[in-house]
């Protein structure tokens, strides 16, 4: 694990959360990313089109109007739906956990300004004794 100059570790928390995932929210990612893409849309467009042309011929188990295809696609709808709102559901807790580490380290940084900010205070009026001791005209403030 890498640090920073102060010593304190580095930390990536996408992928610390992502190690933390259970196979589930896992499986529910891989589904989302899978069921949201081109590659998806493409094949699942084939497939329609050879269910159809496939009943167009003599061996036709679900003639026109394609009641079991109907039915299929309704059932991957009602499927969809639920994946994609435990993927929401997760996408949500995600961005809290993701706003939460962000105000945590906003915070860390205010403090750490606030001591360097002290710190350059207690230098200046270092300087300004250290002028007023050698005879010269103090700083400017």
């Amino acid at each position: 694990m890498s640090t920073d100059d102060a010593g304190r570790p580095l930390t990536n928390w996408h992928t610390s959360h992502t190690e933390q995932l259970t196979r589930g929210q896992r499986a529910a990612d891989r589904l989302r990313n899978g069921m949201g893409s081109w590659t998806f849309i493409a094949a699942f467009v084939l497939f329609m089109l050879a269910w159809a042309a496939v009943n167009l011929t003599a061996v036709a188990w679900d003639p026109y109007p394609y009641i079991l295809l109907n039915l299929f696609l309704s059932m991957l709808a009602g499927l969809q739906g639920a994946i994609l709102l435990i993927a929401a559901k997760r996408q949500d807790a995600i961005a809290a956990a993701l706003a939460q580490h962000d105000y945590d380290t906003n915070l860390a940084a205010k403090r750490e300004i606030e001591e360097l900010m002290e710190i350059n205070r207690t230098q200046l009026q270092l300087l300004r004794e250290l002028r007023s001791a050698a005879g010269e005209a103090p700083a400017p403030r």
